[in-house]
């Protein structure tokens, strides 16, 4: 298994580089999983995404539609990839520390 290093976080990622462990997850490790998005600052509107997704995957064991996505944190599509260039599933996903999404978030 693959393991993805940047400064002091080390964790075991799959092959698309989500976290096998989502429960080693917290602040620093999702700053780390953001470089590997392009995202090398964190601000408060990412982290009401990252916190959202984090949440609603706690609760419910998956990953939420976009259209829940979109109309819990007010934020519409376009703001999504301008915060995450890679999209909802890929990047912010990947930075809450939930596993890769099988359908379409």
């Amino acid at each position: 298994m693959p393991t993805f290093t940047h400064g002091s976080v080390s964790i075991a990622v799959d092959e698309d580089g989500f976290m096998e462990t989502p429960e080693v997850w917290n602040q620093d490790v999702a700053a780390a999983l953001a470089t590997t998005e392009g995202v090398t600052d964190l601000g408060d509107e990412h982290w009401k995404l990252v916190n959202y997704l984090r949440n609603y995957y706690l609760q419910y064991g998956v990953a939420p539609m976009i259209r829940k996505l979109c109309k819990e944190t007010g934020f519409d599509l376009k703001k999504v990839y301008e915060l995450f260039p890679s999209g909802p599933a890929k990047g912010a996903c990947k930075v809450a520390g939930l596993p890769k999404p099988t359908g379409c978030v």
